[in-house]
């Protein structure tokens, strides 16, 4: 979730966020030595929905998890930090929270899985699929970007106007501990890495890939055909009238379409 740089982390530094799902479909576990939550609902073929920056499978899919339940079984991580999953020393990253996704899903023994993954979930979904290709069978992105230089320019420099993009030193008694706040801006500004994507690693995705976006998304248009051309199996969908948030705003539009594609 990245739209509205300065409103969104003014209110994260003070009201952090925490969803909690029904208690049948709410669960715990440990990855990599931490803590995460995760919720579940139906059964049948494994459904990763993937959330957004600062942001909860409860928010993000909001409009989308029944619906989507009553097709597959559907798993929802909270990355590190992240509606009740705690938050740990240190700067997020991409890679981690890939890796920990991964972990969930072997623990869950879900040998391939369709991912659906918006924003921050959205690169996290093409990261899998670049690093992970055995655990992905389809994927659906929406407002993903590649390089931080993929945000419109506008929302890049507000992001990187909060924080310093520079290391985050955490010697003790040194520095203090950033807000988490400001750790996303750091995240935003400067992440993904070269490393975690690329053009040339999306060329040897062979997952088919729905390529999403709002019509007035804070993805460069340029970008997300970028990232649709650079995929040989990628399909590409701009909705017309429509922001970054184009799960919560088209629902009707958007579930039966995304549903076909997983179904394909």
């Amino acid at each position: 979730m990245k739209p509205y740089f300065s409103l969104f982390l003014l209110l994260l530094s003070v009201a952090p966020i925490s969803v909690s799902a029904a208690p049948k479909n709410d669960f715990w576990t440990t990855v990599n030595g931490h803590p995460l939550h995760f919720i579940a609902h139906g059964q049948g073929r494994p459904l990763l929905l993937l959330h957004g920056g600062g942001d909860t499978p409860n928010r993000s899919f909001s409009k989308q998890i029944k619906a989507f339940a009553a097709h597959h079984r559907v798993i929802a991580p909270e990355q590190i930090g992240h509606g009740e999953t705690p938050e740990l020393p240190g700067p997020l990253s991409y890679t981690q929270m890939m890796d920990d996704t991964v972990a969930l899903l072997e623990q869950l023994h879900v040998g391939s899985t369709d991912v659906v993954g918006w924003s921050d979930g959205g690169i996290i979904g093409l990261m899998l699929a670049v690093h992970h290709p055995e655990l992905i069978r389809r994927i659906v992105v929406s407002g993903a970007n590649i390089a931080p230089e993929g945000l419109e320019d506008f929302e890049l420099a507000e992001a990187r106007s909060h924080v310093n993009v520079g290391p985050i030193p955490f010697a003790p008694n040194l520095f203090s501990e950033p807000s988490f706040a400001d750790k996303l801006g750091r995240l935003w500004g400067s992440s993904p890495t070269a490393d975690e994507l690329n053009p040339t690693l999306l060329s040897h995705v062979r997952q088919p890939v729905l390529v999403m976006a709002g019509a007035h998304d804070v993805i460069k248009p340029a970008h997300t055909l970028e990232i649709y051309d650079s995929l040989p199996a990628g399909r590409l969908w701009i909705l017309p009238e429509t922001s970054h948030d184009t799960f919560s705003e088209r629902p009707d539009l958007v579930n039966p379409v995304v549903l076909s594609f997983l179904d394909d």
